[in-house]
């Protein structure tokens, strides 16, 4: 096992390792590493890490020490000059009528080398140039031509779908893309929509690649000959995402109809003519085939409930049969308040005996004070002889009143 860091010097860029000689390195910390090139800066994208040793190509070329505020102020400084090396170098490519485009200066950290990218169609003669630039900047001159895949890393930017360049963003390294890639995910072959800024194929459809071929194994091809639950009949299309097909029955050929892939028989995988002397199975055999989803019940919130608490232990039959008891207590006091004159402790005799023989339990008294009498209401003369037969302690329900019409002088009879 070797101890490594992992470290980025662009944004986006590939990750490299070095030995961080027994320092602790945190991730998003600058460090200084000792490169190729001489003394680099760049930043902590993984920190102290223990890795097999093959991982490790070696030498592991070390970390120096960990960047200070004065390496940092010195960054930003070489940043400053790669702004002006850039206006200086792009004047002199027009001066020398140079067909190629500037894309980017980068200064290394000691400032005793300028690296220029650049991009163009064909070879270009630039040793006149690197004279003219030497002569400025008295310093090492590199130029790099790049392509148009490594420009548009290198420049960020949007891509069609709305978000930054995966290149930019975070591809370490590019995947070759084919238009076979395309063509296995039903996409449209038009070059403006499957490619991206840099004018090559889009890097995302590499992505899903191995989903859509593990999915074209499975699936039947188009022009297949199928059995499914409504008959036989030829594919016209095929959805590798929802694995379904579309399939033109023998019996109905101007109305395809959508099946799922577990729903259909292949008996001709392809192009090619109906299999001699085959005969479709009966509907009913056929009729085997469709994709039969359980449906679910619909269960009540109270019947969820006590599932879930006689499966934990805490519902006890008992205490349910008490429950039933006292809810029907309280079902039939409420009845008896309803009643017509009948007392509110006492039930039909038919009813008392279509309910259970176990009377309700009766809740002991809140306190020893003895109950207050009932006021004694002042009944009518009238009243009394009515009420006359109710019992004593009931209590009566009240009567409405209604307004006599005022009395007036009667209609004489003419008879009379």
């Amino acid at each position: 096992m070797t101890e490594i860091i992992g470290v980025r010097f662009k944004s986006g860029g590939k990750q490299y390792y070095f030995d961080p000689k027994g320092q602790q390195v945190e991730p998003g910390q600058g460090v200084i590493i000792e490169t190729s090139r001489g003394l680099e800066y760049g930043e902590c994208a993984q920190g102290n890490t223990m890795v097999e040793d093959e991982a490790v190509v070696q030498p592991l070329r070390s970390l120096v020490r960990i960047a200070t505020q004065k390496d940092l102020d010195t960054v930003a400084k070489n940043r400053e000059k790669e702004k002006k090396a850039f206006t200086i170098c792009q004047d002199k490519i027009a001066a020398h009528g140079l067909d190629m485009k500037l894309v980017d200066v980068e200064y290394n950290f000691e400032g005793s080398k300028i690296l220029f990218f650049f991009t163009s169609e064909g070879r270009v003669d630039f040793r006149a140039l690197v004279k003219d630039l030497a002569g400025v900047f008295h310093a090492r001159i590199e130029l790099r031509q790049i392509g148009v895949r490594d420009e548009a890393k290198m420049l960020g930017g949007l891509g069609i779908c709305g978000r930054p360049f995966c290149c930019a963003g975070f591809l370490d390294e590019f995947q070759p893309v084919s238009i076979k890639m395309a063509k296995t995910q039903n996409l449209s072959l038009n070059p403006t929509k499957i490619s991206g800024t840099c004018g090559r194929l889009m890097c995302c459809l590499k992505y899903e690649q191995e989903a859509y071929e593990d999915a074209v194994r499975r699936m039947p091809k188009t022009e297949s000959f199928v059995e499914t639950p409504e008959g036989v009949g030829t594919i016209s299309q095929v959805n590798l995402l929802k694995e379904t097909v579309q399939v033109r029955l023998e019996d109905q050929p101007e109305t395809p109809k959508c099946f799922h892939n577990c729903e259909i028989c292949v008996v001709r995988n392809g192009k090619g003519k109906r299999p001699e002397g085959y005969v479709a199975p009966p509907p009913e055999e056929l009729a085997k085939l469709r994709k039969v989803t359980p449906v679910e019940e619909p269960r009540s919130l109270a019947g969820s409930l006590d599932a879930a608490l006689t499966g934990l232990g805490m519902a006890e039959p008992a205490a349910e049969e008490g429950g039933g008891e006292a809810g029907a207590g309280r079902r039939r006091r409420s009845r008896s308040r309803r009643g017509s004159g009948k007392p509110s402790g006492e039930a039909p005799a038919e009813q008392q005996q279509s309910k259970q023989p176990a009377p309700p339990k009766q809740r002991p008294p809140k306190s020893d004070k003895p109950p207050k009498p009932a006021p004694q209401q002042q009944v009518a003369p009238s009243q009394q002889g009515e009420q006359g037969g109710a019992p004593a302690g009931e209590k009566k329900r009240p009567r409405r009143r209604y307004h006599r019409k005022p009395k007036g002088d009667k209609p004489q009879n003419p008879e009379a």
